[in-house]
């Protein structure tokens, strides 16, 4: 009886030490899907690729009209490597705000505080890690009031 209860507890110890990073979430949509399988289920949301500043080989540029911003998904064969929403606004207010919200949101989200280095107000940066990746929260009001929310699957360290 005493192996059967060691055994028992060195499985569920093997099971517990053995657990899997849960891969980046893009949207309730798993990054650690195929770039192909990803692609498709983005074009089922109603995306379309911008063929003309696509390439077909490393990156996806992708757009809606139902959503205000252009999105970059970068892969190198099937594997993910990052998705990029970019953001272009007509007041530096607004994606000031915008900004706000979307860190705020990711706090919430991910339970966490993003690393945040000290800009500006037109030039801030926030970063939260997850086990999965990273997610930056950019804006950059410089020339054009710019956003871009990335987010970056994690390298393999095989």
């Amino acid at each position: 009886m005493r192996k059967l209860l060691l055994a028992i507890a060195a499985v569920a110890l093997v099971c517990a030490c053995s657990s899997e990073v849960e891969p980046l979430k893009y949207r309730g949509l798993s990054m650690g899907l195929p770039a192909s399988q990803f692609i498709d289920s983005l074009q089922a949301r109603g995306f379309v690729i911008d063929s003309a500043h696509s390439d077909s080989g490393e990156l996806a540029v992708m757009y809606s009209d139902a959503v205000t911003y252009k999105m970059l998904v970068a892969f190198k064969g099937e594997q993910l490597l990052a998705v990029q929403d970019n953001y272009t606004a007509t007041s530096n207010d607004s994606t000031r705000r915008l900004w706000q919200q979307l860190r705020d949101d990711f706090e919430k989200e991910l339970g966490t505080w993003p690393n945040c280095p000290k800009l500006g107000d037109d030039h801030k940066i926030a970063n939260f890690e997850t086990d999965g990746g990273f997610i930056s929260v950019i804006l950059k009001n410089t020339y054009t009031p710019t956003l871009q929310v990335r987010y970056e699957t994690k390298k393999d360290e095989k």
